[in-house]
């Protein structure tokens, strides 16, 4: 059970749980399942998304260990130009996520672990107003490895200046469960993301919310 007595600094995921994003890539998968006659195309994509998070991570320190990060984003910004692709800028905040953190600032220091590039992050944090609050931003681009490794979380309490048994980490996947307990952090798990409740269980979080609206009651 978590004892917000201990709690010092609050870690936020992004995708699922501060950033509606999640959602929007099931559907756009499901359709392309439901052309293919695929059963069950909402859970079939869910559950291919999911399966794809651990592995993505994993290639991408592979290629920042080998020194082809750069390159082949390079190359990509590149393809998109090409094919008249954007960067998306339109990102969507969940629901109740700003009032949430408006209540914990100022009585608990804040930070973001993503796995998303920095460009990306910040511009979700700047169209929202929400870059202010946030003491430290760690992207994949500011450890070598990333989660559910702990680095990321150990890099952010390093920054924060928090021990890190003194750090919650908030996600909506097992991936964030498994890198706050690997770290020595409390883990929360909430449902408005990917995550459900009996995986976020059996991955070891010490509390599941159905919501992250729900957070600032916690804390």
């Amino acid at each position: 059970m978590l004892d917000k007595d201990k709690v010092e600094a609050v870690l936020f995921d992004l995708d699922g749980t501060l950033m509606d994003t999640d959602d929007q890539a099931v559907e756009a998968l499901a359709r392309r399942l439901q052309r293919l006659r695929w059963p069950h195309p909402h859970r079939t994509a869910r559950r291919l998304i999911m399966a794809s998070e651990t592995p993505g991570n994993v290639l991408m320190t592979l290629l920042d260990v080998l020194g082809l990060d750069a390159p082949l984003a390079a190359f990509t910004d590149r393809l998109r130009r090409w094919r008249g692709l954007r960067t998306r800028a339109d990102f969507h905040i969940i629901a109740g996520a700003e009032e949430m953190l408006a209540e914990l600032n100022g009585r608990y220091r804040l930070a973001v672990v993503t796995t998303r590039g920095l460009g990306e992050a910040e511009p979700f944090l700047v169209q929202h107003d929400l870059r202010g609050i946030f003491d430290t931003l760690v992207t994949r681009e500011s450890t070598w490895r990333l989660k559910p490794h702990p680095a990321p979380i150990r890099h952010a309490a390093r920054l924060l200046e928090v021990p890190v048994e003194r750090c919650v980490m908030v996600g909506d996947t097992t991936v964030d469960v498994k890198s706050a307990r690997r770290a020595g952090a409390w883990a929360v798990a909430v449902l408005c993301g990917f995550g459900e409740r009996e995986e976020l269980e059996r991955a070891g979080a010490h509390i599941v919310l159905e919501h992250i609206s729900y957070l600032s009651s916690l804390l």
